[in-house]
């Protein structure tokens, strides 16, 4: 496996991946496809983009990027894994490189926010195996019934 940049030419491909893992709604997906537009079309956007690739094509991809107003601390905006490659270790080399790239860029603190629902479960059960805490819950944040998750790391702390 090789974790790259995102090129234009992985777009088709980040968008089957993110359709395919039947979490998103359509305008999610819109919103995955527009940051990636965003951050391929402008290396100063704030969004870093790469994509894990394997001998058939890429399998998995991440963005993150800083928080503005703050001093150090970084967000993991999408990371997608094709569900046929899910559990080969594809999504836990895309967040520990995010981790070591927030570190390089002098970042402190990375964040991940996602949903509550049922269908989020394996999500949540990775970030936590991961060494992410759950370190805040806003109830009925996307929906009635859908809480906002938010998972916390200081990665300064992970290296020590």
């Amino acid at each position: 496996m090789k974790i790259r940049p995102m090129e234009p030419r992985d777009r088709d491909r980040v968008l089957d991946i993110v359709t395919a893992t039947g979490n998103f709604t359509p305008i999610e997906i819109a919103t995955a496809l527009e940051v990636v537009d965003e951050g391929l079309a402008d290396p100063e956007s704030g969004y870093f983009l790469f994509v894990a690739e394997e001998e058939s094509g890429v399998a998995g991809y991440e963005c993150h990027g800083p928080t503005p107003l703050t001093d150090g601390t970084y967000d993991l905006y999408w990371i997608a894994v094709d569900p046929q490659t899910q559990g080969s270790g594809y999504g836990r080399a895309l967040l520990r490189f995010a981790e070591e790239d927030v570190l390089r860029r002098g970042g402190r603190l990375l964040l991940i926010e996602t949903s509550s629902q049922e269908s989020y479960g394996a999500t949540i059960r990775f970030y936590e195996k991961s060494g992410y805490p759950l370190v805040a819950r806003i109830k009925g944040f996307y929906r009635p019934g859908d809480d906002k998750l938010i998972f916390a790391r200081d990665l300064r702390e992970a290296e020590g």
